[in-house]
């Protein structure tokens, strides 16, 4: 009985460990938040430095405007010193981040990603919650005592700043937004005796790229003569695999964070995106190069990029990146991802966001969230928008005489209003009710990246000659569960909101048990002693 008592209580202590939260091994749970209160007053009398962590796509345009909006801000605010640094990749500023956070040494605010913030939450009162500050009557969103006319509540539009929540509370403002757009050699699709549809289907694209593939009797391929020719190239494979399950139905993950991406449809998806990469028709970022350049170079057919990335996809681009000499003269077409169900489309809503990291001082983080304010006024949001495919986050500046006046000069030059720029924008402002964004949860970002490291491993695979199989699929789903800890995220897919998780429901027992055991055990030696 002892013994038995004994392993029933160690049994009760290692459940007590798995308690149902969400978290990669190695990091703890995500911290409970408390609301941040902001100052009823903003001192004055006092200086303060912030830092912002920014990103900008080598783009000295963009740089420009946040060294002016800074200008600007701190001249409203002469007591408020922001200093900038910026980043070209957003995985840097993340891996940054989670550095300085072991330091508490993180910057006042960032430029980042919801994912991204879910992992910064598994440290204790990192990230601050935004729901009392944004309702704040002095100085939250459109607040009296801002000194600026920043934008209310509901002058953001709602799916963006939907985006921004999770877990309960909102912890980020969006910035800006962008979807993926399929930028088409159109010329070619009529070459080919194709004509483009108003929404691509999965099935016309891959139909008109292995036409494509034909070659004439020197081994140049007959469509454009070169020895170069990858009709279908797509920038982002995680985006590819999360949008094509989501077309299907099929799952990715749930908001408790449960793992579903391994299923049957994401095994078939591969098998098919497989057998077009064997004949060369298809092939991504990583593996042969920017699509853009293989598009301006006549080389491509099909190049799925971020709408903002739109000034760099036509043989006008203002930003091409291949000598002159090599650009080939076409018509682009600008539409939206290709889709299995034409009629109900769908697509990915991405695009930076701002956050705010806790600090010691509430007078130093009311700066900062005065200053993130003000990169949703009307004059930052729609500098910033022109300088790509990106749509401004409040319907505030949408709405705006400027912005209007802007969308309306489609083509009146290739510079500012390049007409490939500004129908990848329309296509998002007309497509916003269509978009979606994936659960965030702390392991959410290794999700994503597992998603495009399946498509690209599919690819690999394919140029070394291996037979693509099931058996193979199932190989490669273990391959990039272990490599990603996707089999070590701890959820419970179980529990209804509120409800007691299935890890603790199993304690109780255990702890019930133990307490019955050790009942009977006394009063088992009560009888015997009689």
């Amino acid at each position: 009985m002892k013994k038995r008592f004994c392993l029933l209580l160690l049994a009760a202590f290692l459940l007590s460990g798995c308690h149902g939260a969400i978290a990669a091994p190695g990091d703890s749970a995500p911290a409970t938040d408390t609301a941040y209160t902001l100052p009823e007053t903003f001192d004055t009398s006092r200086q303060y430095e912030i830092t912002f962590w920014a990103k900008n796509d080598t783009n000295m345009t963009q740089v420009n405007i946040y060294k002016q909006a800074i200008a600007d801000f701190e001249a409203l605010y002469p007591n408020i010193t922001v200093n900038l640094r910026l980043y070209t990749d957003y995985g840097k500023i993340y891996n940054d981040v989670i550095t300085n956070i072991a330091t508490n040494t993180t910057p006042n605010l960032c430029i980042t990603y919801p994912d991204h913030i879910a992992t910064y939450r598994t440290g204790e009162h990192t990230v601050v919650p935004l729901d009392s500050l944004i309702n704040d009557e002095n100085f939250g969103l459109g607040g009296r005592e801002v000194r600026f006319d920043a934008p209310t509540r509901e002058e953001i539009v709602p799916q963006f700043l939907a985006e921004c929540s999770f877990d309960g509370s909102c912890y980020a403002l969006p910035f800006m937004r962008s979807t993926e757009a399929c930028y088409v050699n159109k010329t070619f699709v009529e070459k080919l005796g194709y004509q483009l549809p108003e929404v691509l289907t999965w099935d016309f694209v891959w139909e008109v790229s292995e036409a494509a593939m034909a070659k004439d009797a020197s081994g140049n391929f007959a469509l454009n003569g070169q020895k170069v020719l990858i009709p279908f190239l797509y920038k982002s494979t995680d985006n590819m695999m999360i949008q094509l399950l989501r077309q299907k139905g099929a799952g990715y993950s749930t908001d408790a964070g449960q793992i579903q991406i391994f299923n049957d449809t994401t095994r078939e998806l591969l098998l098919e995106i497989g057998s077009h990469a064997q004949t060369g028709a298809f092939s991504t970022f990583k593996l042969n190069g920017y699509p853009a350049n293989f598009l301006n170079a006549g080389q491509c057919i099909f190049a799925v990029d971020s709408t903002a990335g739109a000034t760099w996809m036509g043989s006008e681009a203002p930003l091409v990146d291949i000598a002159p000499e090599k650009l080939v003269k076409f018509e682009t077409a600008v539409l939206p991802i290709p889709q299995y169900d034409p009629e109900n489309p769908t697509m990915i809503s991405q695009g930076p966001s701002m956050c705010l990291f806790w600090k010691d001082d509430p007078q130093q983080v009311l700066a900062s969230w005065l200053f993130a304010q003000y990169l949703l006024t009307n004059d930052v949001q729609i500098a910033y928008a022109q300088t790509e495919g990106y749509v401004p986050v409040t319907v505030k500046a949408q709405q705006s005489d400027a912005y209007q006046d802007y969308l309306s000069r489609a083509g009146e030059d290739n510079d500012l209003h390049y007409s490939v720029k500004l129908e990848a924008t329309k296509l998002l402002l007309e497509s916003t009710g269509s978009t979606f964004v994936t659960p965030v949860f702390n392991g959410s970002a290794s999700l994503r990246n597992a998603a495009g490291q399946l498509v690209e491993d599919v690819n690999k695979s394919v140029r070394r000659g291996e037979t693509l199989d099931s058996r193979y699929i199932s190989r490669l789903y273990k391959e990039v569960s272990s490599l990603y800890r996707l089999d070590q995220i701890r959820t419970d897919p179980g529990a209804a909101p509120g409800e007691i998780p299935t890890a603790s429901k199993a304690l109780l027992g255990v702890l019930a048990l133990c307490w019955l055991a050790m009942g009977a055990y006394v009063v088992r030696e009560k009888i015997r002693k009689r």
